[in-house]
């Protein structure tokens, strides 16, 4: 998210930036102006619908009207599900699904008057393809994914020039290793190739520009995606066996700040401590293109088999 507000600041946007930790929406509002970016800081918890509806109705008394809106704010616990309590499933729910949900409306109700405007909900190969050791945040992922799509059908039906677009990513060098509430005896990590959050907020803006209906950053989103709707179950015995152990930092501690129940008092800035191993660019990928590629790949396939076997017989 901070990545992105800075991404939009370099285009001369004006930015608001929706938090709850003032250390970091202060940070955050220092680099959104170096970048050349007019910020407006509001301290909010996308978990109160009517918080985040007032400060959409602040950003327009600003500003005048809302051209992107980006969802983005996320709540993760790590852990087996049936060790996670209902309170902590239910807090990544209204966070991570709900915090969405509000700010998709909200945002909406400034952009109707216009009939204009991109509305971004910052998804996940996980919101297709779920994990062990992540069921809040995947079964978040997944109802956003959901909404999304009812909500684009019932703005296709009223004829609204309101876009509504979903950007599924990778894994991303962010704070939130250090910060999310774990279960276990060490932090997770990310699995998978990781990409610092400034090559995935260059295709946010793309995405808020273009207008797809969705967009799938990086091989392993594409790989993710297809492998749950061709081999699912292949892929559950697959993910069983391989991807427990990967997102386990065994080198870190679990002690530190959680961020579960309320921000911490400092400012961690966009990044995380995976840089070392983090790509600096990511490819951004139509998946109607994807799609099409692959449909022809398999037809070309069945065909040659036909022809293989026309030929043996």
């Amino acid at each position: 998210g901070r990545a992105t507000a800075v991404a939009f600041a370099l285009r001369g946007w004006a930015v608001a930036l929706l938090a709850r930790s003032e250390p970091g929406l202060e940070g955050a509002r220092q680099d959104v102006e170096t970048a050349g970016g007019e910020a407006l800081v509001i301290t909010v918890d996308v978990a109160d619908a009517a918080a985040v509806a007032h400060a959409a109705d602040q950003i327009v008394e600003r500003w005048g009207r809302i051209d992107v809106w980006v969802n983005n704010a996320m709540a993760t616990v790590f852990g087996p599900a049936d060790e996670i309590p209902p309170e902590e499933f239910l807090r990544v729910t209204q966070v991570t699904y709900l915090g969405a949900v509000h700010g998709s409306i909200a945002a909406l109700k400034h952009m109707r008057r216009n009939d204009r405007g991109v509305i971004i909900q910052v998804g996940s190969a996980l919101s297709y393809r779920a994990i062990p050791l992540q069921a809040p945040y995947c079964g978040a992922k997944f109802a956003l994914r959901g909404f999304t799509d009812s909500l684009r059908c019932e703005l296709r039906r009223q004829g609204s020039r309101v876009a509504l677009t979903m950007v599924q990513l990778p894994a991303v060098n962010t704070p939130q290793f250090d910060w999310s509430r774990t279960h276990l005896p060490h932090r997770h990590r990310p699995v998978g190739q990781v990409y610092q959050p400034e090559a995935v907020a260059e295709k946010i803006v793309r995405a808020a520009t273009s207008g797809p209906r969705e967009m799938w950053l990086g091989w392993t989103t594409i790989q993710a995606i297809l492998g749950g709707m061709i081999a699912p179950g292949w892929l559950d015995h697959y993910l069983a066996t391989t991807a427990y152990d990967p997102q386990i930092a065994k080198e870190t501690s679990p002690t530190g700040p959680d961020i579960l129940f309320g921000p911490i008092s400092e400012d961690r800035g966009a990044r995380g401590r995976f840089g070392q191993i983090a790509k600096s660019r990511v490819a951004g990928f139509d998946p109607r293109v994807v799609r099409i590629a692959f449909s022809t790949v398999l037809l070309l396939a069945a065909f040659l088999v036909g022809w293989v076997a026309g030929e043996v017989m």
